[in-house]
């Protein structure tokens, strides 16, 4: 078992070929510190919930939006990543009807398949759980659909998407898995960040994290992962402190039926001044609940510890993690990045 407060948390992808690869080498580095383990997100996954939007363009109720301009996707500096072409319903289309095909609950199902096998021979941990990472609605909504079929566009999906979830949970079985729903565009929608925002934006935020919760069963491990996004392994939005990563972490903990596990909020590389880290007093969490810190940057051991050092002063325990998942990363820096998390969770236990 895992010493309490000195968990190794992964987010989500990982550079490298395959699902079993990805097992194999992040076990091997990391046990007895993961709790959960990713599969990864390798292949069509690797870029997030990019593969949504291919989804959405094949999709036959759905077409490009030729009358609103394309969304210009800036990151924290200014640069211009790119300009995507928004989607909507085609006329006609009831969007109570449309099903969308996420792939998600046969990605989870094929790579549980793998996570048993390789748990039964002792590659993983047998109490380290298989961990499913998720997307919101908003996350592909207010990336890729036009303002005006947004509200109907987040209904469809959400329904689509719990759907894939049940497939899940009615798979896998509850003592193994591990929900983690993967919290960006609320967080930049708290930012200001996108063009459009409704007055009502934190009820509408709220509302739909404790529905996505309350909706994975009580015995199955959950949890969020709130993200300030990385295109370009940076952020889109440098936060000014951890305020809004508190605001949401209680609204989400406030909103929700059941247990919440744990929440990871990210830690920008040069922040480890008391400031950034001082919202975290005001924290309402369950004590039950595990707070995961995205403080471990690639080759920066001296800056993890003052990260460390600074977190301690507000939080007497915590998990360590990235800011976000590897999947725009260097491949060649993962196995510094895992000797990376060694080091930091060391750190906690022994100072």
């Amino acid at each position: 078992m895992t010493p309490a407060g000195s968990s190794i948390h992964l987010v989500g992808s990982v550079p490298l070929p395959d699902a079993e690869t990805v097992f194999r080498t992040v076990s091997g580095a990391l046990n007895p510190f993961l709790r959960r383990i990713t599969d990864g997100e390798t292949g069509r996954r690797g870029r997030w919930i990019w593969f949504q939007r291919e989804m959405l363009l094949e999709h036959p109720d759905m077409e490009v939006d030729s009358d609103e301009p394309p969304y210009a996707l800036y990151q924290w500096d200014g640069q211009l990543l790119r300009e995507t072409p928004y989607v909507r319903f085609k006329t006609g289309v009831d969007p109570a009807s449309v099903e969308f095909p996420t792939g998600y609950a046969e990605a989870a199902l094929e790579s549980f398949d793998l996570y048993a096998k390789l748990q039964a021979e002792g590659v993983i941990g047998r109490d380290t759980l298989f961990q499913v990472s998720l997307p919101t609605p908003m996350a592909t909504a207010y990336m890729y659909v036009s303002p005006a079929a947004r509200n109907d566009y987040i209904a469809a999906y959400e329904r689509s998407l719990l759907a894939a979830l049940g497939e899940i949970a009615g798979s896998v079985p509850h003592d193994k898995l591990s929900i983690q729903w993967d919290v960006c565009q609320e967080v930049l929608i708290f930012e200001d960040y996108f063009p459009h925002r409704p007055d009502d934006y934190k009820e509408q935020v709220f509302a739909e994290l404790g529905r996505l919760g309350n909706a994975v069963p009580n015995d199955v491990d959950l949890g969020y992962h709130l993200c300030y996004g990385s295109p370009r392994d940076e952020h889109l939005v440098m936060p000014r402190d951890m305020e809004i990563l508190a605001e949401i972490a209680n609204g989400v903990s406030a909103g929700l039926e059941r247990r919440l596990d744990f929440i990871h909020m990210p830690v920008p590389q040069d922040r480890s001044d008391a400031a950034y880290f001082r919202p975290l007093q005001g924290l309402n969490l369950r004590d039950d609940t595990e707070v995961i810190l995205g403080l471990v940057h690639y080759d920066d051991e001296g800056g993890d510890c003052d990260r460390i050092d600074a977190a301690l002063r507000f939080l007497d325990s915590f998990g360590v993690a990235t800011e976000c998942g590897w999947g725009r990363t260097d491949p060649d820096r993962v196995s510094g990045l895992l000797v990376s998390h060694r080091l930091a969770v060391d750190y906690l236990i022994n100072g």
